[in-house]
């Protein structure tokens, strides 16, 4: 028996003098009467195309699928609502193939499969495949799309690490597996307090979208302030996100988890610094814990949140009564049905209302593919570089000489006995430069505000000196 599937998006296919692309082939083919030489035509066809995915212009998806067994065939995918229903393919004559072809935009990224008779089944011809809650699924990137280089693991940059514990809710009556990501320094940095992530569906988000290499390479690039991120594994998510439990859920995240994780982690006690996001359900009770609670949650994270639940609730109370106090960053894709409607009347409201709102669409499903290549979007928004709270100045160190004062470009210290680090914080209280002693001269960073700032030197975590700098 052959059996042969294939994913084709034709890209001047070198079928013959005659035949350049899938439709000439077709135009060729429907002039063959007999059944043997249709399907050597076929076979041709099938030996001649030498890599997959290939690429018909900038917009044509071609899927083929090879079996001589087969009777019907069909795929399934984020472009029809996993229907196979909506996706049959179209047999070529009498041979065994069959074909459907598609228009996507360029940048479009598309999870789907194939459907023979009751079996779902990848694309064994496609090498890219997308791992979501139900297993893997074979992926079409289109020739605009591209892939996500921060959810690589770098082996060549400082590494956070994860702890795992279960925490026991009092409120829920149950146990949930919490894991902690410690940035890079937090180690070695231990006068020094972080903003914080909580994240829903917290085990997926580590091996579904790489959260923790995401979060290294970021930290590396300079992209985002260092942090530290919580992912929490639900029991019931249904239940917990958008069901019976969400109450209860909510309770216990802001009256246990988040006092338990700040008694117990060096995180900065700032809604503006603390942000609770989630894909799905998960940004359901996401936007649910966060305008409930802004004076704990003051960033919103959203990955394509879906708000129908209980009668569309949660859009009632993100968008009813006074602004608050919360940035909100969503992500959604438009082959997402009604939820990619809501996320843009929601995000349009917000706006109106005078949030601090980012939002993107993709031409991407309801899928960790999206969820995994946009989680860096929301933590550049939340988390920018160089706005991380450093540790109190002490007081009682040794007083530290800088010239000239005011100074712009560059500073000169009075002593470099110290083997530490310096750092400069802003009137905030935020770092903007923290780097080894190297001299006595200092290199300020490129377009600081004027204003008043603290310099200090550490060595083995304890401030050694400080001084007051203004900039010009």
């Amino acid at each position: 028996m052959k059996r042969t599937l294939l994913f084709l998006a034709v890209c001047s296919l070198p079928l013959s003098a005659t035949t350049q692309t899938f439709a000439d082939f077709l135009d060729y083919f429907s002039g063959i009467s007999n059944p043997v030489v249709q399907q050597q035509k076929v076979d041709s066809l099938m030996a001649e195309i030498a890599a997959f995915p290939l690429i018909e212009g900038d917009t044509t998806a071609i899927f083929l699928y090879q079996d001589d067994q087969a009777t019907s065939v069909g795929v399934a995918g984020d472009f029809n609502g996993w229907d196979p229903g909506n996706g049959p393919l179209t047999q070529a004559g009498s041979t065994d193939l069959f074909y459907r072809s598609y228009i996507f935009e360029p940048n479009a990224r598309l999870d789907y499969k194939f459907v023979v008779g009751s079996n779902w089944i990848l694309d064994p011809l496609n090498p890219n495949t997308v791992l979501g809650g139900f297993g893997p699924n074979s992926e079409l990137a289109m020739p605009d799309y591209v892939q996500p280089w921060e959810i690589v693991y770098d082996p060549d940059i400082p590494h956070g690490q994860v702890e795992t514990f279960q925490f026991t809710s009092q409120i829920l009556g149950q146990s949930h597996q919490v894991q902690v990501y410690l940035p890079p320094s937090y180690q070695s940095a231990t006068n020094r307090s972080y903003p914080s992530a909580y994240f829903q569906d917290g085990q997926e988000y580590l091996s579904l979208a790489d959260a923790d290499h995401t979060l290294d390479n970021l930290i590396a690039n300079g992209d985002i302030s260092e942090l530290i991120g919580v992912f929490v594994r639900p029991n019931d998510r249904n239940s917990e996100y958008a069901g019976a439990e969400r109450v209860q859920y909510r309770q216990f995240f802001v009256e246990e988890l988040v006092p338990y994780i700040d008694a117990n982690y060096r995180t900065v006690d700032d809604p503006a610094r603390r942000a609770v996001l989630g894909a799905s359900f998960g940004g359901n009770i996401s936007a649910l814990i966060s305008f409930n609670h802004p004076d704990l949650f003051g960033l919103c994270g959203l990955h394509s949140g879906a708000f129908w639940p209980n009668s569309y609730e949660t859009n009632g109370v993100v968008l009813d009564g006074p602004a608050k106090e919360i940035r909100v960053a969503s992500v959604w894709g438009s082959y997402e049905g009604s939820l990619s409607g809501n996320m843009t009347m929601v995000g349009d409201e917000l706006l109106l209302q005078g949030y601090d709102l980012y939002s993107n669409e993709y031409p991407e499903g309801h899928s960790w593919g999206l969820w995994r290549a946009t989680l860096d979007e929301l933590l550049i928004f939340f988390f920018p570089p160089g706005l991380t709270p450093a540790p109190e100045v002490v007081p009682t160190a040794s007083s530290l000489v800088l010239f000239p004062n005011p100074a712009r470009e560059r500073v000169t210290l009075d002593r470099t006995s110290f083997q530490g680090e310096v750092v400069l914080l802003n009137a905030f209280g935020q770092e903007v430069l923290r780097t080894e002693l190297q001299g006595p001269e200092l290199e300020l960073p490129p377009r600081l505000a004027p204003g008043l700032y603290w310099l200090l030197i550490a060595e083995e975590g304890r401030q050694r000196a400080v001084g007051r700098l203004a900039i010009e």
